[in-house]
């Protein structure tokens, strides 16, 4: 009778830990990040990992997470490799997060369609397919703050402001050095488009991924091409070989410039001096003058929660990607929250989150983030915002604001954005309408 009664008394008692243990772990929002802290691109990816982490820590450690909810913070490891990344997806889908970052333009190619079938939005904060910011087509889809046609056409508009206007672009030559991979290829359907436009020839300089250390002979032709401009869709280790050899050729610098990917100190340290004068795209400010990072400092770095190898490495432009990264991942659930008034939010909780996902001036200066990035306003049409892009030059030492908010060629890039979506959607036979309802707010 006494080993019945024991029995019985387990047995509750495992029941009542399973349904504690279910209980926590529905107390907390699942966010897992899909990082690449080794590999080719592991410098980069580093830097923008502990970013993205350690800003979700400190919403965690200051404020108990968000609107009450901690935040489950899970990273799988891809080493920018589209089949791992396939594989961090499908390991991590059945734990139910509210989305999922790829950080890489090959493994959101292959989520896209898993995205409305799962029911799980898809971030991909300034890279992946730029198509995918048609809201219609792609309900599940988002990518602001800027599609890389953006930032290709920024570029063209700041190489216009210089030259005396976009009449005077005729006749010039602009060459794209880019890596020789989906992502490095994005920038080429608007560039092309651009070039018909206004009169310039594109030349087309692509890096193969086994070659980003050893590019000599390339550097040569753009030696006996002589393009007038240069735009880098680099990413690793390819950006300083090429920022090197753009020097030994005597390539003017300040006529030299990188997506927001090329924008990073390890970038330019590796080349010296030489790099001096290059322009890069940001999204983004640099620094730790800023409230939320010294949040960071506080609550993360000195407490030992953080895996930045030195407190200096916190505020590079990186990072700071990174940062921002964390920042829309909370303020869509932040939205979220506030839309269903639940505190416990789902993936299809945090898609309307993103859609009515509003950061003004205002709401920066809120979170301590005053001045770090333009306004970002989503919608159900518009999953980019193809918001301001600023410039940034390189002084030898450090980056330097070169520009304000730089503004999109938005009516060269909004049509070819829905010409491709037409296309995609074409292309893949029982694309899915949108069945979606629009939230009034958005």
């Amino acid at each position: 009778m006494r080993l019945k009664h024991l029995a019985l008394g387990l047995a509750v008692a495992t029941a009542a830990y399973a349904a504690v243990a279910t209980a926590q772990a529905e107390d907390g929002i699942y966010v897992p990040l899909f990082s690449y802290r080794t590999g080719p691109y592991s410098g980069a990816g580093a830097a923008i990992f502990n970013g993205m982490q350690d800003y979700l820590t400190m919403l965690n450690e200051r404020d108990g997470g968000i609107g009450g909810a901690r935040l489950l913070i899970e990273e799988c490891e891809t080493g920018y490799d589209t089949k791992k990344g396939v594989e961090c997806y499908d390991a991590t889908k059945g734990k139910n997060p509210v989305i999922v970052n790829p950080y890489s333009t090959g493994i959101t190619l292959q989520l896209i369609p898993k995205a409305a079938v799962d029911r799980i939005p898809v971030l991909s904060m300034a890279y992946g397919l730029s198509a995918s910011a048609d809201g219609n087509d792609f309900p599940w889809v988002f990518n602001p703050p800027a599609t890389y046609w953006d930032g290709a056409s920024a570029f063209v508009r700041h190489a216009a402001d210089v030259e005396g206007g976009f009449d005077k672009l005729k006749g010039k030559t602009i060459g794209l050095v880019h890596l020789d991979a989906p992502y490095g290829k994005e920038p080429i359907p608007l560039l092309e488009a651009l070039a018909k436009d206004y009169g310039f020839t594109l030349k087309l300089y692509p890096v193969p991924p086994q070659q980003m250390q050893n590019q000599t002979s390339l550097w040569l032709d753009i030696r006996r091409d002589r393009p007038d401009w240069i735009y880098m869709q680099g990413w690793g280790a390819m950006n300083p070989t090429a920022l090197k050899e753009a020097a030994k050729i005597g390539y003017p610098m300040d006529h030299f410039v990188g997506v927001w990917w090329a924008g990073g100190e390890d970038d330019v340290r590796p080349a010296g001096a030489d790099a001096k004068g290059y322009l890069a795209l940001s999204i983004s400010a640099v620094g730790q003058d800023y409230p939320a990072v010294q949040d960071i400092l506080k609550y993360v770095v000195d407490k030992g929660k953080s895996q930045v190898p030195s407190k200096d490495k916190v505020g590079e432009a990186l990072y700071n990607r990174g940062m921002m990264n964390g920042v829309l991942i909370a303020e869509a659930i932040r939205a979220a929250q506030q839309l269903t008034g639940k505190k416990q939010v789902t993936g299809e909780d945090v898609r309307r989150g993103l859609e009515t996902l509003n950061i003004s001036e205002a709401r920066w200066k809120e979170l301590g983030l005053d001045g770090f990035a333009a306004p970002i306003h989503l919608s159900c049409a518009d999953h980019n915002g193809h918001n301001g892009i600023s410039l940034t030059q390189w002084d030898g030492a450090k980056w330097t604001k070169a520009s304000g908010w730089i503004e999109p060629i938005k009516d060269k890039v909004l049509p070819l954005i829905d010409s491709a979506a037409t296309n995609y959607v074409n292309a893949n036979a029982g694309w899915p309408k949108r069945t979606e309802a629009c939230d009034k707010s958005s």
